[in-house]
């Protein structure tokens, strides 16, 4: 299948001002989130092209962040869980503390995890697949 760069490009500002560029993605919404926003796919429109931006300009418009974005490295940990081994195997990234989701939660672009790309300053093109799960895993 053929695709248009063009079409995939962000778009800029076409009004002379020195805003930002609007990008255009499709928001999948899962469990509880889903459940707040009301749909469970959308398009959403944002001036920027940073996963950042999208959530910054989301967040504004939805009351999910709370359901999403963990503030402290407790709330993106789980307890109970292993120990870290002392040789891994891969790679294991996390998103600094403060940029990190809670426990169970998970945003994705184009189905992989946000901490394996740029964390929060992962560049998005019209048409990104942008989704915001919680719960990631059936928990209860």
């Amino acid at each position: 299948m053929e695709t248009n760069a063009a079409s995939t490009a962000p778009r800029s500002a076409d009004d002379g001002t020195d805003r930002a560029p609007e990008t255009t993605v499709e928001v999948r919404c899962t469990g509880h989130v889903r459940t707040a926003v009301g749909e469970p796919r959308m398009e959403y429109t944002f001036e920027g092209t940073t996963l950042r931006a999208f959530l910054d300009a989301f967040f504004d418009e939805y009351d999910v962040k709370d359901l999403l974005v963990a503030e402290t490295e407790a709330e993106a940990t789980a307890s109970g869980w292993a120990g870290r081994p002392d040789d891994p195997p891969g790679t294991w990234e996390k998103n600094p503390e403060g940029e990190q989701t809670r426990t169970y939660a998970r945003v994705t672009v184009d189905g992989q995890f946000n901490e394996h790309l740029d964390g929060l300053d992962t560049e998005l093109t019209d048409g990104a697949r942008v989704a915001l799960m919680y719960p990631f895993i059936f928990c209860c």
